[in-house]
């Protein structure tokens, strides 16, 4: 049986110009004069009409700009996060990479195994394993700069607290199958990896309220019958990465080492008992080096 392995280490309508300008160079009085919205410039004066809503909409916006920066600052980021694009309304078409199908991929619609979605939008998409760190400040960075990410949780990991991620999925992130133990799936029977999987999909129903419909197999490694039990366990997608972001470096599975768009990229729930920083730390470098090169962050599932 053909086996697709990985190289894991498992260390374990448009954009407002603000969020290109430096966050070291704006404030209050910065976004009033150069990084802010041409409509922005407050209300119109009195007794020349205009649309009784304009003023506070305008406001609302220049109040979000002001707290975005506030945010990029208070989290040591060298700029604001740019915000993706609204999700396609016609989603793309999901097949498996070249070279990471299985026997018999097609003709029994196995879930495909991917890197990159297809878009010409300059989006990635951030998706975090496991669950063994359960860092508080991470929860509200993420929810201050407003940038979504995908949790690949296994059992093992995250039963001491199903509230951490209870919370991560109430602030509008989705969780998803990372298995019951994090094995070797192909090392497995086809039932061994069905319990694996099947059994992790009963736990997120009870906790989270859904059976997902995407699943990560541990270390990015499967076999024919990973994807045939998976898919009777209601899995539809196996997405893996593209690239793999550390706290001290960048890992990438292309040789040019560059970003693409619709890249996804991985990178685990790991804290200073691991790594030479922390979670926020992590997050930092990721953010910074997407920002600088033009990348927004989107929710993986929006375009599955």
């Amino acid at each position: 049986m053909r086996h697709v392995g990985q190289n894991d280490k498992f260390r374990a309508s448009s954009r407002s110009l603000v969020v290109r300008c430096s966050v070291a160079a704006l404030g209050a009085a910065a976004v009033l004069t150069g990084c802010s919205d041409a409509g922005s410039s407050g209300s119109a004066p009195a007794g020349q009409g205009g649309p009784a809503k304009a003023p506070d909409a305008a406001s609302a916006r220049l109040a979000e700009q002001r707290r975005m920066v506030a945010a990029a600052r208070k989290w040591r980021l060298d700029q604001v996060p740019l915000t993706a694009p609204a999700p396609p309304k016609v989603k793309p078409r999901i097949t498996a990479r070249a070279g990471f199908e299985v026997d018999h991929q097609e003709d029994e619609n196995l879930p495909p195994v991917f890197t990159t979605v297809p878009t010409d939008k300059k989006i990635v998409f951030l998706t975090i394993d496991d669950g063994a760190e359960k860092d508080p400040r991470f929860l509200q960075m993420m929810r201050e700069l407003k940038v979504p990410y995908t949790a690949f949780l296994s059992n093992y990991l995250v039963k001491d607290d199903y509230g951490y991620f209870r919370k991560m999925q109430a602030y509008g992130n989705t969780v998803n199958n990372h298995t019951l133990t994090h094995p070797y799936l192909p090392g497995l029977s086809y039932e061994q990896q069905r319990q694996e999987i099947c059994g992790m999909q009963d736990i997120m129903e009870k906790q989270y309220g859904k059976r997902p419909e995407v699943l990560r197999p541990p270390y990015g490694d499967y076999n024919q019958d990973t994807l045939r039990a998976a898919k009777s366990c209601g899995i539809k997608y196996a997405p893996i990465w593209n690239e793999e972001v550390f706290v001290d470096h960048w890992e990438y599975r292309e040789d040019d080492k560059r970003l693409r768009k619709g890249d996804i990229v991985l990178t685990h729930f790991r804290g200073t008992d691991e790594w030479d920083g922390t979670m926020v730390d992590d997050m930092r470098r990721f953010l910074n080096k997407v920002t600088r090169e033009g990348y927004a962050v989107a929710r993986l599932e929006d375009y599955l």
